[in-house]
């Protein structure tokens, strides 16, 4: 019990550690635009003041004590900074930068189970930037946060509580929160400690300091925690004032008795769920495709009452996998915010002046596929800075503004995310590319490239534009690994650059993997699902229209030619030719294809299954799903079929 319980209360850890970081970051960047706005300022290092305290706070409950401490000593930094002592400058904010990361990468060493990075030396560094005058707080002095108002602290007492968790009581709702938010209604929490019983239990002890004439036993009789009184004299408010005690409106509200409105849930539970949900797709499916076969043979007034329920059933289906498809969905904020610290060390390193702009962090995806795509956006980004944007000497000698530009946005259509990563930079030199990628042994089409085939050369294994590494670029790995990462998770990524103006990369990505509504398309005996999100529209083709040209065939499309792909041909499927057919088509502008098939045979919801096996898998097939009547039909990935017929 006591491994499971540690585990799940490691995990809240680490998930309060994530939000804490991310509005530290936020809060750190606004303090570096704040600088001419003393009232700012002040509430923004407050804010500060108080998100280093809490991740202090809950890291000492889990004996995480390296980031217990660099936490404390930012903390000791700020109070510096809130009485005065100390003004905010550029070399602070650096420092409180580099402690933040510093912190981040302590909570994720901890939680993969890695060796923590040392912290000696930002600690060092707070103590030297610290006034000597400043008396220096220990984390063991200051090891609470007050949540709730206790009046007189000279008279007040002090009470230890102790709580052991069960089955029972978490199965309950009553967990370590819970009491802890009760014991803040009634007193102070001092200080909070987990402890390992002799025969493996768990057990919380609280150290509550407790207003004079409040019956201690009296108010927590219904909560399941042994009180007891400790000997121990009461800090004066004098004291309490030197180990930096801070009331409610510093903690942030303080206690609250309105129940909190977020649940944190397990993604397994949430893919279970969407499992199911899947299941009940197919079953659907084969229940449909039943009744359709019975119907000749049901009375019309029975046969009504069956459809009418057959609707509903298929109604409230579509509403429950919406509605659970949104719960999965987070804010691509969650890979934006993290940017900002990367261009800003990047850009001092490289001695640059850049500005990032992020547009459309609301904007909605799968979490799935938002923790996939945080490493390929941050390639792209240290890509804009190190190969993008030019040194302001540069600009200044093209016309251009100093300081450069970098966009990050998102936004979303239908069933699809986008995600540009922009920049007004020197762009993409195709002739460098070329030179550079014939010298790495790369095969290179001949002619003039447009940009796919260009991005296919930045994109291949080996490829890099830098002759040594740094820490941005360099290795001739990361454009492939970003190609692949969109790819796998059924997106795509296109180029446009302009020499001298800059350079859009744009992933486009289906909201969602699991679930998804899908165009039927038949080719001789064979069914084939083609996800409805990267169909651009769909055309019926007189075979008149088919023109050879070298040995491909095009038809008139939108004042301009469309290429056409048989998927009879691709798949060696033996299938008569149709005076009439019809074309998916795929893509856009000169990147547009179309794939020929006999008939569409209807709009279908689809579970997916990824075919997991290296053996079996096939360039051109994403998956697998059953229509419902038993067959199983492969899912095309058309994007893959597309680069495969270039």
């Amino acid at each position: 019990m006591s491994d499971e319980f540690f585990a799940g209360f490691l995990d809240d850890y680490f998930a309060e550690c994530e939000e804490h970081l991310a509005a530290t970051r936020s809060a750190l960047l606004q303090l570096e635009t704040a600088a001419n706005q003393p009232a700012a300022q002040r509430r923004i290092v407050d804010d500060l003041f108080r998100y280093y305290h809490s991740l202090k706070g809950i890291s000492a409950m889990v004996e995480l004590r390296p980031a217990e401490r660099l936490a404390h000593e930012l903390e000791n930094y700020l109070r510096a900074v809130r009485a005065g002592e100390l003004p905010v400058t550029d070399d602070g904010l650096n420092l409180l930068i580099e402690g933040t990361q510093l912190l981040e990468r302590i909570v994720h060493a901890h939680r993969d189970k890695e060796a923590l990075p040392p912290i000696d030396d930002v600690v060092g560094r707070v103590a030297i930037a610290l006034p000597t005058a400043t008396p220096r707080v220990s984390a063991s002095e200051h090891a609470g946060i007050r949540t709730g108002a206790d009046g007189d602290s000279s008279a007040a007492r002090m009470w230890q509580c102790t709580f052991a968790p069960t089955r029972e009581l978490l199965a309950k709702g009553v967990g370590v929160d819970a009491i802890r938010k009760r014991l803040g209604q009634i007193g102070t929490i001092v200080d909070a400690t987990p402890q390992v019983r002799p025969d493996g239990a768990i057990a919380f002890e609280f150290s509550l300091r407790v207003p004079a004439g409040v019956d201690v036993k009296a108010a927590l009789e219904d909560v399941p925690v042994a009180v007891e009184a400790l000997d121990v004299a009461p800090p004066t408010a004098a004291s309490a004032a030197a180990t930096g005690s801070f009331d409610e409106h510093d903690a942030g509200g303080g206690a609250s008795s309105s129940p909190s409105q977020v649940v944190r849930v397990d993604l397994a539970r949430l893919d279970e769920l969407m499992r199911q949900v899947g299941d009940m797709v197919i079953s659907r499916a084969r229940l449909l495709d039943t009744l359709s076969r019975i119907e000749a043979h049901v009375p019309p007034v029975e046969w009504r009452a069956v459809q009418e329920n057959a609707v509903a059933i298929d109604r409230q289906l579509r509403t429950l996998r919406e509605g659970l498809m949104r719960v999965r969905l987070v804010p691509v904020g969650e890979i934006f915010r993290r940017m900002p610290f990367v261009v800003r060390d990047l850009a001092r390193e490289a001695g640059k002046r850049i500005t990032l702009l992020l547009q459309g962090q609301a904007t909605e995806i799968d979490k799935y596929l938002i923790e996939r795509m945080m490493d390929p956006v941050l390639h792209l980004v240290r890509n804009a800075v190190s190969h993008g944007i030019e040194p302001p000497e540069e600009r200044i000698a093209h016309g251009k503004r100093p300081e450069g530009t970098i966009t990050l946005s998102a936004s979303a259509a239908g069933e699809l995310v986008t995600i540009e990563i922009a920049d007004d930079g020197r762009g993409v030199d195709a002739g460098d590319v070329i030179a550079r990628a014939r010298q790495a042994g790369l095969p290179v089409p001949a002619g003039q490239l447009d940009a796919n085939a260009v991005l296919a050369l930045l994109c291949a294994p080996g490829f890099s534009t830098k002759d040594e590494a740094d820490r941005a670029s360099g290795r001739g790995v990361g454009m492939a690994v970003v190609k692949e990462t969109v790819e796998r998770l059924s997106g795509t990524i296109a180029l446009d650059s302009e020499a001298g103006v800059g350079t859009r990369f744009t992933i486009q990505l289906p909201l969602t993997l699991a679930i998804a509504d899908a165009l039927i398309g038949r080719v001789g005996p064979e069914s084939f699902a083609v996800p409805q999100s990267v169909v651009r529209e769909v055309i019926e083709v007189n075979a008149s229209e088919v023109r050879q040209i070298e040995g491909n065939e095009i038809i008139p499309y939108r004042d301009a030619s469309l290429s056409i792909v048989r998927l009879a041909r691709v798949f060696g499927i033996e299938a008569p030719l149709s005076a009439r057919f019809h074309v998916f088509v795929i893509g856009s502008g000169a990147g547009a294809v179309g794939f020929a098939v006999d008939r569409i045979v209807g709009q279908r919801e689809i579970v997916v299954r990824a075919i997991a096996d290296p053996l079996v898998r096939v360039d051109g097939i994403s998956g697998a799903t059953d229509l419902g009547d038993g067959r199983v039909v492969l899912i095309l990935d058309p994007t893959a079929l597309a680069r495969l017929t270039r």
